[in-house]
């Protein structure tokens, strides 16, 4: 199991093992997804990253992607 402390600030530091294992580099982004009483963490997708409507559930579709791939 690995582990790591949460400071006073709620901030912590990702283990060097989990680093590697996502092949986190400085500047990357995370993804946290709660799945009920645990927290799945990924490395954010780069393309998602510059999707301006990423956060809409409602414009998540191919035809939305399709239409909106040129703005």
């Amino acid at each position: 199991m690995i582990t790591s402390k949460l400071t006073t600030k709620a901030q912590t530091t990702i283990p060097q093992s989990v680093r590697a294992a996502l092949k986190l580099r400085e500047g990357d982004e995370l993804v946290y997804r709660i799945e009920g009483n645990r927290v799945i963490l990924t490395k954010a997708d780069k393309a998602s990253g510059d999707d301006p409507f990423r956060t809409f559930e409602e414009w998540n579709s191919d035809a939305d992607r399709k239409a909106y791939a040129k703005l």
